[in-house]
């Protein structure tokens, strides 16, 4: 594990491993942790540079008491892409890590990006008044925001743990794998309150479906039948991006939030055909 520090003073901790050619830098969701992808770090880094990383306030990263906004977030992963100097790079986001390379494209373009994988994120995440039930249904907003405002405040609150262990439950369909169910709620455990809370509160207010429209690069859009996030918005956001394909799990194959996990050589192999095609040529 490597470290660099923001211009803000936060250490991020990060992964560079694997071959030559076009890195594959991945960003994990809220909560969560770069150890999600250690399949694909397994499966993938052999034959190309993967670049993984904690964002702030998770994982093996710093947590100061402040940045805790996507927009910040966007701007560590442009430091941490500087710090490497990848002027060129395949980008890869699951869950919250969508959002962030959303406001990163949104500040910064796709100047530096050759193809993006956006993996079971919805558009907006919370429902909010001024939508119809139309352009709720279409985002796939996942809480209205009375909800999100009391999820945010039990996970504050005494209860917190179990509030956080019932939240990761939830975005599995059935009965998961023990293993890979207990892998998740452990990992969530690094990331404080003062960090979580507020972060998702921002993370669930943003609205990317102008930003879609303006994502110029080849793109892959990853859904899940048996995830919280319903495949309709997975679709949404595929047709909303130009060109863009989508590939949704069926639920044989995967069921919950976590196909990457669940069922990684599916997952690996559906990633690695799309980022090793040929452009088109030119006419």
């Amino acid at each position: 594990m490597k470290e660099m520090i923001t211009t803000d003073g936060a250490r991020l901790a990060y992964q560079d491993t694997g071959g030559d050619g076009v890195p594959l830098v991945m960003l994990h969701g809220w909560g969560q942790t770069q150890a999600m992808f250690r399949h694909q770090v397994e499966g993938l880094a052999p034959a190309r540079r993967v670049v993984t990383v904690d964002l702030r306030g998770h994982g093996k990263s710093g947590r100061p008491r402040h940045g805790y906004r996507v927009a910040r977030l966007s701007r560590d992963v442009l430091e941490l892409v500087d710090h490497l100097g990848l002027d060129r790079f395949d980008a890869l986001g699951w869950s919250m890590g969508v959002s962030v390379w959303w406001s990163f494209i949104d500040q910064h373009g796709t100047g530096r990006i050759r193809r993006f994988v956006a993996v079971d994120q919805p558009a907006a995440v919370a429902a909010v008044p001024w939508m119809t039930e139309r352009e709720q249904r279409d985002s796939g907003a996942i809480f209205d925001v009375p909800g999100l405002l009391h999820l945010g405040a039990a996970l504050a609150g005494p209860e917190g743990d179990t509030v956080r262990a019932d939240f990761v439950r939830g975005m599995f369909s059935g009965e998961p794998d023990p293993e890979v169910l207990a892998f998740v709620a452990e990992e969530i455990r690094s990331t404080p309150a003062y960090a979580g809370v507020p972060l998702l509160f921002d993370h669930c207010a943003q609205d990317w479906r102008d930003v879609l429209p303006w994502i110029d690069v080849p793109t892959l859009v990853i859904g899940c039948e048996g995830s919280h996030v319903h495949p309709d918005s997975q679709r949404f956001v595929a047709e909303r991006i130009p060109g863009a394909r989508l590939h949704v799990f069926a639920s044989d194959v995967a069921s919950s939030h976590f196909p990457f996990l669940e069922n990684p050589p599916a997952f690996n192999a559906v990633v690695e055909k799309f980022l090793a095609e040929e452009p088109p040529r030119a006419a």
